[in-house]
C-alpha cells in the first residue's frame, strides 16, 4: 500500500487559513459539478531566531506533490471540509550553520474548518509542524509528528496535539 502525504504542517494550517477565506466552493470543480484534486504548493517559510528554535531556520519542499480536494463548504461558500494527500519531504535549514535535515512529511489529512477560524485536523502519518512559545501543547520547536493523531488549532492559532498513538520528533535538535 503507498502511503499518501500531506504539506508541512505549518504551511498547510496556513493554506487551509487561505481557503477557508479565499477558495470558493467553484475551485477545482468540473463541468459535471464533481470537485477535483488540485495543487496545493508548500511555499518556503522562514523563521527567526527564538521564533520555533534557537535558531534562524528555513524551510522549503525538496519534493511537493501534494493535492487538496475540496468536500464541504459553508453557506457563504468558504471551505468548511478539505482532504490533502501527496508526496512531501521539507528541507529544514539552520541558517546559521548550514546544518539541514530533510523531513518526510508523509502523511494524509481531512480539517474541518470553523467560521471562526479555529480548525481540526484529523492526520494519519507524519507531517511537520511548527509550534510557537507558549502557543501549544508541545514546547516551542519545529517538530515532526507522526502517528495518527488530531491537531486542534484555535482561532488564534493555538496547537493542541491528541495523540491516539505515534510520536514526535524536534527538529531543531536535529538542525542545532
Amino acid at each position: 500500500m503507498r502511503r499518501t502525504t500531506f504539506s508541512s504542517l505549518t504551511v498547510a494550517m496556513s493554506l487551509a487559513a487561505a481557503l477557508s477565506a479565499a477558495a470558493p466552493a467553484s475551485a477545482g470543480t468540473t463541468a459535471t459539478g464533481r470537485t477535483d484534486w488540485v495543487p496545493a504548493p508548500t511555499p518556503p517559510f522562514d523563521y527567526p531566531a527564538g521564533a520555533r528554535c534557537d535558531f534562524p531556520i528555513h524551510s522549503e519542499p525538496v519534493v511537493d506533490e501534494v493535492v487538496q480536494k475540496v468536500l464541504a463548504t459553508h453557506a457563504d461558500g468558504t471551505t468548511k471540509e478539505v482532504a490533502f494527500k501527496g508526496d512531501l519531504v521539507v528541507r529544514v535549514t539552520n541558517t546559521d550553520t548550514g546544518a539541514f535535515y530533510d523531513v518526510d512529511a508523509g502523511g494524509s489529512a481531512l480539517v474541518e474548518i470553523s467560521t471562526d477560524g479555529s480548525q481540526l485536523w484529523h492526520v494519519i502519518g507524519p507531517v511537520l509542524a511548527g509550534v510557537g512559545e507558549h502557543n501549544g501543547s508541545l514546547a516551542r520547536g519545529e517538530y515532526r509528528i507522526d502517528g495518527v493523531y488530531s491537531l486542534a488549532i484555535s482561532r488564534t492559532g493555538y496547537k493542541t496535539l491528541r495523540m491516539v498513538h505515534g510520536s514526535t520528533d524536534d527538529i531543531c535538535r536535529r538542525i542545532g
